[in-house]
């Protein structure tokens, strides 16, 4: 997916020494800033899936839900 073709200018506040290292990093790779800030956030928003609403799991706030499940024989229904 990419995120290139409408950009929009934003302001972050950054610590003193991931600036630091931000501009080091650029430097070095011979690119900008925000080409890496860029960069990191198109790969933690790749990395992110939508998380299910539910899954089926919830505290029922029984402790003995297992060993009453193990104890408990429904009648067959007749499958005619």
């Amino acid at each position: 997916m990419s995120y290139h073709d409408d950009m929009t200018r934003t302001t972050i506040s950054l610590p003193d020494a991931l600036l630091k290292g931000l501009k080091v990093l650029a430097a070095e790779r011979g690119t900008s800033m925000a080409a890496l800030v860029r960069e990191a956030l198109e790969e933690k928003v790749g990395e992110a899936r939508p998380r299910p609403k539910s899954i089926g799991i919830a505290a029922s706030g029984h402790v003995d839900t297992a060993r009453l499940a193990g104890e408990i024989h429904p009648e067959p229904r007749s499958w005619r």
